[in-house]
């Protein structure tokens, strides 16, 4: 196995801590030229980075999203930052509106939101809520190593098992598998589907872009038990990375299929904000051969820059390289079966909204 790249973090994605963008001022290291005490690690081999969890109290738990390249409306985030730490995370620039970095901050400094299914409780309970599916796992993951000890995931699928409300989740986590006892009955009852996120099959390539993500072969697995327990799940291949993932995308489809996946999506790889700085640096650290090559071909996709964020083409991007990959996917998914199935609308009719309680946990007189 090849060391480290000289300025990598054992464990970690990102490479360094990209400036906030909305800050006004900003820093930059310099070497003062004294010699470090012995046994301090050296530049080559930098100090191992501690996973820290702040409670962040929450006003708001259901997002609402009106974008047309998105199939949810309704989405909940129990946390914000991830710890797996996947190098083209789109989730990443929301670390700055918390005067944090994108970079390594995004995936050590992490916020966990504890009042979250109260939240929920309060409002599903809304006279005026219309229920619609609610998506997990849209911004950060779910199911990230955090949720063993803080439960927030779970205890938000507790209140929309309760009352009966649909949801959809997207993880790379196999915690999700602690909680077949809740998913298990909600699916019987059309209430619940998951969509499991492989974006490659090769094992070394996954420790670099997903370095605390479960292997491939781990979330295969997830797909199998998810599938036997009577989870309709289906795999996203998530994100397709030019010269890099591309090669593997009809392999995932025919591994999840034969693991029991029904579904399949799949989503281009998108650069926005400090995303496109802390990937050109990865590429240049990890594979420096190829990142001219790769960025290049984003580029095409792009309009002719890292990233474009226009509804429509920011989640596929356009050019002959996404029209063949488009292309590929189709043709895999008719040849395997994958996305036949087109009843598999979560009902909505059964819900039911929850009674609000106070503070004491008696029913409040005017819920």
């Amino acid at each position: 196995m090849a060391a480290a790249p000289p300025h990598a973090h054992k464990g970690r994605g990102a490479t360094f801590n990209p400036a906030n963008r909305f800050r006004r001022d900003a820093r930059e290291a310099v070497d003062d030229g004294w010699t470090p005490p012995e046994g301090t690690p050296s530049d080559d081999e930098p100090p191992p980075l501690k996973t820290t969890v702040s409670i962040q109290k929450a006003r708001t738990i259901i997002a609402r999203n009106d974008s047309p390249d998105i199939p949810f409306t309704q989405s909940i985030n129990p946390y914000q930052g991830c710890e797996h730490g996947c190098i083209y995370c789109y989730a990443r620039p929301s670390h700055a509106y918390l005067d944090l970095s994108p970079g390594l901050d995004f995936e050590t400094k992490l916020f966990a939101k504890p009042n979250a299914a109260a939240l929920l409780r309060t409002e599903l309970a809304h006279p005026g809520y219309r229920c619609e599916p609610i998506a997990l796992g849209t911004n950060t993951d779910p199911y990230q190593p955090i949720e063993r000890e803080w439960k927030v995931t779970r205890q938000v699928i507790e209140v929309l098992a309760e009352c009966e409300h649909p949801l959809t989740i997207t993880t790379k986590g196999v915690l999700i598998l602690r909680d077949l006892d809740l998913l298990a009955p909600m699916a019987a009852k059309n209430l619940a589907r998951v969509y499991v996120s492989i974006a490659m099959l090769d094992r070394e390539l996954a420790r670099k872009l997903d370095p605390r993500a479960p292997s491939p072969q781990r979330r295969l697995e997830m797909i199998k038990a998810l599938s036997d327990a009577g989870v309709p799940v289906g795999v996203s291949v998530a994100p397709v990375i030019p010269q890099l993932t591309d090669k593997d995308l009809e392999a995932i489809l025919e591994a999840a299929a034969e693991h029991g996946a029904r579904m399949a999506t799949w989503v281009m790889l998108r650069l926005p904000y400090e995303v496109k700085d802390l990937f050109r640096d990865w590429l240049a650290q990890h594979y420096p051969l190829r990142a001219e090559h790769v960025m290049s071909l984003v580029q095409q996709m792009r309009g002719g820059r890292d990233n474009d964020p226009a509804f429509g083409s920011r989640m596929r991007g356009q050019g002959l390289f996404a029209d063949l990959i488009a292309r590929r996917f189709e043709l895999a998914c008719k040849r395997l079966g994958l996305n036949e199935d087109r009843t598999l609308h979560l009902d909505t009719t059964r819900f039911r909204p929850p009674k609000a309680r106070g503070a004491g946990g008696q029913l409040d007189l005017f819920a």
